[in-house]
């Protein structure tokens, strides 16, 4: 894109006509639910990211754990829709974030963006949403599957107070897959989001119970921004730590604002090499 382009870009922006809120609004949810259905129709990814923690669970929570196993008092099928509801929403969010700017960019596709009249945001709310629409479909899976082959009992404000709590929860991990969308190119943003996913998921104990793991493992969780959402989620069905769940927003919250950080100065960058 030429200078003369975009400063015709800038001077016909100013001078639109103010657009009125419902029309801005309308924009915003178009956006949305055209990037929900791209991502629906790439089977990669939609298959991927329900099918990757539903298959951990059926094999962990349903097949090689009897309907009487237990983690400190809670069943065990119950507990693991809590911690692989932390997991599936992080890979939703992560993929569904990162990969796609990382791919987008290097398409040239926020340039296309950037020129058009269409609100600045739009285009990220559209993928924090449709992550969120993802999140919601993979732990009502685990829910369903929990509760019609597990013998899981969870009251309908458990599981509303479950969901919220996961879907919410996301936040900032959509947050982080702005950050790392921002710093991958295209072909190595999916290699740096699983060296990401992986290793925080098992460390904060998503994929096994932290009593399982290394006393070295057990103090590092502390540390990771999964384990807070997962003893979030836990603590609705009676398997937290008793630690308080302040603490625990707090340190999602913080961590939300420091990948937006990092990723407005990934934003920044790419604007000043375009249009500097």
């Amino acid at each position: 894109m030429t200078m003369a382009t975009s400063i015709t870009t800038v001077i016909t922006n100013a001078l639109a006509p103010a657009r009125p809120f419902r029309r801005t609004l309308s924009i915003y949810g178009k956006e949305a639910w055209f990037e929900f259905l791209t991502r629906l129709r790439l089977r990669a990814f939609s298959l991927s990211t329900i099918g990757f923690p539903v298959m951990f669970y059926v094999l962990f929570g349903l097949v090689l754990n009897g309907k009487e196993a237990a983690v400190n008092g809670t069943h065990f099928a119950t507990y693991l829709i809590a911690t692989y509801g932390t997991f599936g929403v992080m890979g939703a969010s992560l993929f569904g974030t990162a990969a796609g700017l990382a791919s987008e960019r290097g398409l040239g596709w926020l340039q296309v963006k950037r020129a058009s009249p269409m609100p600045p945001f739009a285009y990220f709310a559209a993928k924090v949403v449709m992550s969120m629409i993802f999140s919601t479909a993979v732990v009502l899976s685990l829910f369903a599957l929990g509760i019609t082959l597990g013998g899981v009992h969870l009251s309908a404000p458990e599981v509303a107070k479950l969901l919220g709590i996961l879907i919410v929860g996301s936040l900032p991990f959509c947050a982080m897959g702005l950050a790392i969308g921002y710093f991958c190119g295209p072909t190595s943003a999916t290699p740096i989001i699983n060296l990401v996913y992986l290793p925080l998921s098992f460390c904060s104990g998503l994929w096994f119970p932290l009593m399982f793991l290394p006393k070295l493992l057990r103090d590092f969780a502390h540390l990771l921004p999964p384990y807070h959402l997962a003893q979030l989620a836990l603590g609705v069905v009676g398997a937290g730590r008793q630690e308080s769940a302040w603490t625990h927003w707090e340190v999602l919250i913080g961590f939300t604002l420091i990948c937006l950080g990092v990723a407005r100065v990934g934003f920044q960058r790419d604007e000043g090499k375009t249009y500097g």
